[in-house]
């Protein structure tokens, strides 16, 4: 991922406008009128040998007459000119180009290679980044820039808008303008052949000017880099995404249930959720949640009062917040008791609150401050139909100073016509979310509730695993190598139970039988009650070729229930090569839920986890929820809570509750087997009993790829680097230097709070007590891609690990330069553990091609300023700071 010259793009100097134009209604015409009705200060230099003029300007008839290097070209004239002005354009030292023009991935030159891989190799040697082709174009309000064929322009504000559609572009800036809507930015990516989204959002998360980032999105290509860059940006500012394609033509055709089910926009769904964004579905959701995320305070719950001068008004919001899994307040009887004493005897006495139609602007404020004053009650929806009694705008003027001063959201809902638009009016002008229905006005309370959970899970510090999870890996890997050797793709009972049991999920009693015989035998020796099941590598799912029979007691029953399936196979699957029979012991756990744990290789974001409701039935029932590894116990169960078998599991009636804990271990050492295991395309456990004792895999079935097939950085978000763990030995004792990971949360508060307050000034440039939580999450759940942080840390005679110290590195998004920090704990510096931490994460950086390493520090840290010296950092002061600047040019450094 690069932003590179990105600066030349959206801030340009001067534009070269390439197939300029004077022809009525072409797009060289167009876009030289949108640039200069826009007001661009800098320089317009058409390009066409056919004028001297046009439009009035001087034109110039190739790049090489150009009286200046451009910083940005706008590229308009016929696919096979692309790839070579692209080269010219690089040769004078131009660093941004965008192309309008269609069609060049459909066109070849004499080499054959496509236009668009031509034009790639063209701009390459120079640098020289890409918008397009086959775009609309970019628009820059705040810099007069309309370097687009839209009709219309844009007005200024602070939300970027980036879409995959350069019709959707047109559609949204219309909309959007009728609405008095402004944008800092309008990019139009077309086939993102250089420039796509990881580039252009992490541009725009150090954009000063953009305060949210809107995507419209068809297809991610670089998976990993989108994510990477997603979960940058949205720690620091809204990012909403339209996702298009979400109803697939027909379902995957897939050897499991894994792969039928993980339909391709519910892995979208669950890559938007990781990332900390919001989804939205329609174009009108899009802007209604800029408007509500960007006005919205924290939210601290999820529970919604409403308070409203209509019944009816309120049931049809509580149905809207009801269908959306939304959570009515329960209000406390303090409250209920207050509102007693302001309200009329027959108000509704419970949420919503019926303040009745009559009610004057006083009946509002009473009401609003004790609803406010409620701890049950995180969020308040006021909800007005006009009435005679009085004006809606004197009422909107005396809550707004309430709505203002409280620290939780209020939402307002002003229903009707003229009546109610000066009261709108004053609620949007003191920023406070307001709509025009209660379906509405509950739509944006959900939305800040769906980003509020998504950003919990961007940044919440999972607890530890319950029980230590160590697999064994070179068992699995053998198992594998056997498979393939074997010529097989898929893998034999035996070698299932064997390669599930490596990472540490109990499978049930089993014995494999080549003849009717020998399942007696293994019967015996199991004991009974028995299950029996045809064995083939040609059948995928037993079940449908009547290949399963359960609650077997005797040998007759086992020997009967063998031939007759046998029998069913060979009818059934003629061509199938039937190997024999596995024989199960009988599991009796009434209590037991059927689960399936699986996953699969999307095509586009590698591997996901699916979890739900198991059985023969799985795919009718289609109860599932898909996320994306790697999972930790947080991850896991808000995986699990997505799925309604996951209200069953918390227990009903006589049904104790299954051991949640042992159901997330499952989903996690998944998640870890297909992460190590990259040949595994495909995996269903079905049924996965769980229930209050545990879980116990009945089935299963895995799949792989070739061994020369195999996607490198198949995860869309990097796995935790366990190949960087090395064991030292620092004063005598073992210690471990490590990547840093969530779960060392715990771990890394008692670290910080061991740490001098001098220590904490040097570290943070200020005086901090405690890790407010925001920072704790920021410091230990990092992107292994852009960043690293290694911890040392010890194993205590009580079996707790304690951290000593943290090096860390922060790489820009072209992973040319990195920002280091380094701290021990207090009492024991001094004693050559940071120059050990120290040398570790150098070395990491070199390793993945870092170019330079900086940092700062206060001119009093002497201690720093001394171990930076010896890796041979330049020190420089800043003059009137009391800071020091440090610098490394790693490829000297040794």
């Amino acid at each position: 991922m690069t932003t590179r010259n990105l600066e030349r793009l959206f801030a340009p100097t001067s534009v070269a406008l390439i197939g300029a134009s004077e022809k009525p209604h072409s797009i060289g015409a167009i876009v030289l009128g949108n640039l200069r009705e826009a007001g661009f200060t800098g320089a317009i230099l058409p390009v066409n040998p056919k004028y001297d003029f046009i439009a009035g300007i001087k034109a110039y008839p190739s790049v090489q007459s150009l009286p200046v290097t451009p910083d940005l070209a706008v590229i308009c004239t016929p696919p096979a000119t692309v790839p070579q002005l692209i080269g010219e354009l690089g040769a004078l030292g131009t660093r941004a180009a965008l192309v309008l023009t269609g069609g060049l991935g459909r066109m070849t030159d004499a080499h054959g290679s496509t236009l668009t891989q031509a034009m790639l190799a063209a701009a390459k040697p120079h640098l020289l980044r890409v918008l397009g082709p086959n775009c609309v174009g970019l628009l820059v309000p705040a810099f007069k820039l309309n370097a687009s064929f839209t009709h219309t322009d844009a007005l200024a504000g602070n939300i970027a808008f980036v879409s995959q559609s350069g019709a959707l572009v047109t559609a949204v800036l219309d909309w959007a303008k009728s609405r008095n809507i402004g944008f800092s930015k309008l990019i139009s990516l077309g086939d993102s052949a250089d420039v796509d989204f990881g580039d252009v959002i992490d541009y725009l998360a150090g954009d000063e000017n953009t305060h949210a980032i809107l995507l419209y999105l068809e297809s991610i290509k670089a998976a990993r880099k989108f994510m990477s860059a997603a979960r940058a940006a949205a720690r620091n500012k809204p990012v909403i995404a339209l996702k298009a394609g979400r109803n697939p033509e027909g379902a995957k055709a897939a050897m499991s249930h894994t792969g039928a089910l993980a339909g391709s926009d519910d892995v979208y769904d669950a890559a938007i959720r990781r990332a900390g964004m919001l989804r939205v579905y329609t174009t009108e959701d899009l802007f209604d949640a800029v408007e509500t995320l960007t006005r919205a305070r924290p939210l601290h719950g999820e529970r919604l009062a409403i308070m409203t001068n209509g019944g009816g008004l309120a049931v049809m919001a509580v149905d809207a917040l009801m269908e959306q899994q939304g959570s009515l307040a329960r209000l406390s009887d303090e409250t209920l008791q207050k509102l007693d004493a302001v309200l009329p005897p027959t108000w509704s006495r419970a949420n919503p609150v019926d303040i009745i139609g009559d009610a004057p602007a006083d009946r509002y404020v009473q009401a609003l401050q004790i609803l406010l004053q409620d701890a049950q009650a995180d969020s308040v929806l006021i909800i007005h139909a006009p009435t005679a009694v009085a004006s809606s705008a004197e009422i909107a003027a005396v809550l707004v100073p309430i709505a203002q001063q409280t620290a939780r959201n209020v939402i307002a809902c002003w229903v009707g016509g003229d009546a109610v638009t000066q009261a709108r009016d004053l609620f949007a002008k003191a920023g406070i979310p307001t709509y025009a229905t209660p379906e509405q006005a509950v739509q944006a309370f959900m939305q800040i509730v769906q980003y509020r959970r998504n950003q919990n899970l961007l940044m919440e510090v999972p607890r530890s695993v319950p029980e230590a999870f160590a697999p064994d890996l070179e068992q699995a890997r053998r198992i594998v190598n056997e498979v393939h050797r074997a010529g097989r793709l898929s893998l034999s009972h035996t070698e299932l139970q064997r390669l599930l049991q490596a990472y540490g999920i109990p499978f049930v009693a089993t014995r494999i039988a080549a003849t009717v015989d020998e399942a007696v035998d293994a019967a015996q020796q199991i004991g009974f009650p028995v299950a029996v099941k045809i064995l083939s590598f040609d059948i995928s799912h037993k079940s449908d070729v009547g290949g399963v029979a359960l609650d077997l007691a005797t040998t007759e029953s086992v020997r009967t229930a063998a031939l007759a399936m046998h029998a069913r196979a060979q009818q059934t699957r003629p061509v199938a090569a039937i190997q024999g029979f596995i024989v199960q012991a009988m599991v009796r756990r009434p209590h037991a839920r059927e689960l399936i744990v699986g996953a699969t290789d999307d095509s586009v974001f590698g591997p996901v986890i699916l979890f739900g409701e198991g059985g023969t039935a799985v795919e009718v029932i289609r109860d599932r929820a898909v996320g994306l590894p790697p999972l930790n116990m947080v991850l896991a169960r808000e995986l699990m809570s997505r799925t309604r078998v996951a209200r069953l599991l918390a227990g009903y009636r006589d049904h104790p509750p299954a051991d949640a804990d042992a159901v997330c271990r499952t989903l996690i050492q998944v998640a870890h087997l297909i992460a190590d295991i990259p040949e595994i395309v495909e995996l269903d456990i079905n049924p996965l009993l769980a229930d209050e004792f545990g879980v116990l895999a009945l089935d299963a079935r895995i799949r792989l790829c070739a061994a020369d097939s195999v996607r490198a950085d198949r995860c869309s978000i990097r796995p935790y680097p366990a190949e960087l763990e090395e064991w030292i030995t620092w004063d005598g004792q073992p210690v471990l230097m490590r990547p840093i990971r969530p779960e060392d949360g715990p771990q890394h508060v008692e670290f910080f709070n061991a740490l001098d307050p001098a220590d904490v000034h040097f570290r943070m440039f200020m005086m901090q007590r405690e890790l407010r939580p925001s920072q704790l999450a920021r410091f230990t759940q990092i992107d292994y891609d852009r960043e690293m942080a290694f911890i040392a840390t010890r194993k205590l005679d009580d079996g707790r690990w304690q951290t000593l110290g943290v090096a860390r590195a922060i790489a820009d998004p072209d992973s040319v330069r990195a920002e280091f920090a380094i701290v021990i704990r207090s009492d024991i510096k001094g004693r050559g553990l940071g120059t050990l931490l120290f040398r570790k994460l150098l070395d990491c950086l070199r390793d993945r091609g870092i170019v330079e390493v900086v940092g700062e520090t206060l001119s009093e840290n002497h201690r720093l300023l001394a171990l930076v010296k010896r890796f041979g950092f330049a020190c420089s002061s800043l003059p009137g700071t009391g800071i020091v600047s440090l610098r490394l040019q790693l490829k000297d450094a040794r």
